[in-house]
């Protein structure tokens, strides 16, 4: 039973997947319930297209009625009216079209101008998923990292522990160095739970910014080089990123969504030509009187047959000044569209500069604790031999042993908080 255990574990535990950044990039730019609202949204578009495309055809539609008519009505061949019963049959087919109407064609450049809107609402959404997936996913790489320093502290302090019991029942080491070191496992075990806590809630958030509901991935650094950025120094830097981000290419194809709007509500005061036509024809037959004779079907059909073609012009005068005022309220819209611009330039350009300064300052914290860690080892390194030749204390060589431990978790935080920056400028520079 315990070999099937063992088997069973071995299958599940090989059979999860291990996924580094880009994995997680191109899954979610492509999986994400955002990113699939927003090309829905773009075939959406092209139904409105051809729906405004379809507004150039004419309107066809036929039909056939079939009725009885009991008591006084209209005799059909000496148009009196009498007492009659009579079964009228006819046929008819009709045909409008909107020979000139400029609102059909502004709506076609409208639904264009939508597609095109949408078309970088898409891209403007993969970048919303890609940069929080980017966020998550270093956040869980911090968080294992943390835990991966402790569970070392924890194994190292174990066998300190057990070294030093030797040591203290061949008198080398005072009995209070158990204790001390005792009182401090306690404390990394605490923190132990605290990071392994912190660190499944990492995981949680990330797989829910990949919109994974099952917990079947690992997640790790495979590729730990960064690249320094070079075009911090120069001025149009940041405009070229804003005017190249999709967010602003949204709010700019809104503005012309709305000036077209103006124009399209301006149409209302064009007129309008329409046409038509149709063609009619029936049969009528009297029921339950043999003195009065009907013509046959094939006859009344040909020659009740009727045609008609008719064209009319109508001509805007007076509307209560319903066009004038949604004319107004479109361009007060315009005026909206060029605020939630300046709106959009200002977020992006905090966005950037702060990813600029984060950078810059990861880079330069990094150089740092690479400098400091190589002195915690020394450190670390010549603490352990004194604590071998009993130069120092158990607690004494604990903290040093820590603090180079610590060191070294400071240093892959803060290469990974440099990489993370390049990571989220990429995607503001994925035109």
């Amino acid at each position: 039973m315990k070999k099937l255990i063992f088997i069973l574990f071995i299958n599940l535990f090989s059979a999860q997947k291990v996924w580094n950044l880009q994995d997680c990039l191109n899954y979610a730019s492509t999986n994400h319930p955002l990113i699939k609202q927003a090309t829905v949204n773009i075939q959406k578009n092209d139904r409105q297209i051809a729906a405004s495309k379809g507004m150039l055809l004419p309107s066809v539609f036929a039909g056939v009625n079939h009725s009885y008519s009991f008591g006084s009505s209209i005799n059909q061949s000496n148009n009196q009216r009498e007492a009659l019963n009579t079964q009228y049959d006819q046929a008819f087919a009709q045909a409008s079209a909107e020979l000139f109407n400029w609102k059909n064609y502004l709506n076609i450049s409208l639904s264009k101008l939508n597609k095109t809107t949408n078309t970088y609402k898409l891209k403007q959404a993969q970048n919303e998923v890609k940069l929080n997936v980017i966020q998550t996913f270093f956040a869980y790489q911090n968080s294992r990292s943390w835990l991966e320093v402790l569970e070392t502290q924890i194994s190292g302090i174990e066998e300190q522990i057990k070294r030093t019991e030797k040591e203290v029942e061949t008198g080398n080491r005072p009995k209070s160095d158990i204790y001390d070191i005792k009182a401090n496992l306690g404390t990394l075990q605490e923190q132990w739970v605290s990071a392994k806590n912190q660190r499944d809630l990492a995981k949680i958030n990330l797989l829910n910014a990949l919109n994974i509901t099952e917990d079947y991935i690992d997640f790790k650094m495979e590729n730990e080089n960064y690249l320094a950025v070079e075009n911090f120094n120069n001025s149009e830097f940041t405009n070229q990123l804003i005017e190249n981000n999709p967010a602003y290419k949204v709010v700019i194809a809104e503005i012309k969504a709305q000036e077209k709007n103006i124009a399209l509500e301006r149409s209302n005061y064009f007129p309008t030509l329409n046409g038509n036509y149709s063609w009619s024809t029936f049969y009528n037959k009297f029921l339950g009187n043999t003195n009065l004779s009907s013509t046959s079907f094939s006859d009344q059909f040909g020659q009740n047959k009727n045609q008609s073609v008719s064209f009319g012009l109508n001509i805007p005068v007076f509307n209560k000044f319903q066009v004038k005022n949604n004319v107004e309220i479109a361009k007060l819209n315009v005026i909206n569209s060029n605020y939630d611009k300046q709106l959009i330039i200002n977020d992006l350009t905090k966005s950037i500069n702060s990813i600029k300064a984060q950078y810059l300052n990861a880079q330069e914290k990094y150089n740092l604790l690479e400098l400091n860690f190589e002195n915690q080892k020394l450190s670390f390194q010549k603490s352990e031999e004194k604590y071998k030749e009993g130069l120092m204390d158990a607690y004494t060589f604990f903290i040093v042993r820590n603090n180079w431990l610590q060191a070294n978790f400071n240093l892959i935080s803060s290469k990974n908080d440099v990489m993370q920056q390049v990571e989220l400028l990429k995607i503001l520079k994925d035109f």
